[in-house]
């Protein structure tokens, strides 16, 4: 079975710094693009930022400047770099992963991880 685990949520002040982690883990034979969503309350999920197997990256308009993807394919892991955060970046951050596995290649989502910002 694949895993995605996620890790370095947590309460911070306006205008601090948080990085993300996502690890996966199980029987993965190739991790293609990755990404990183958020839900805040009463909200649909967005997509934040998505970084392809080669690197490219894109990023929500309203992180842009601020948050910064990256992965290390050796460690299978996807960081979010998250500077300057404001109050409406408050929401449980979310990785997903589209990975070829047994049977087939599919997306895998974590457990999400909360991300507070206080004033």
């Amino acid at each position: 079975q694949v895993q995605l685990v996620e890790s370095g949520g947590g309460l911070v002040q306006a205008g601090g710094s948080l990085r993300l982690s996502c690890a996966a883990s199980g029987i993965i034979f190739s991790i293609n693009a990755m990404g990183w969503y958020r839900q805040a309350p009463g909200k649909q999920r967005e997509l934040v930022a998505h970084i392809t197997r080669a690197g490219s990256t894109n990023y929500a308009d309203s992180v842009k400047g601020r948050f910064t993807i990256s992965r290390d394919s050796a460690k299978n892991t996807v960081y979010l770099q998250m500077n300057s955060l404001k109050l409406e970046d408050t929401a449980v951050y979310y990785c997903n992963a589209d990975i070829t596995t047994i049977p087939d290649q599919r997306p895998f989502w974590g457990q999400g991880t909360q991300v507070t910002v206080s004033s």
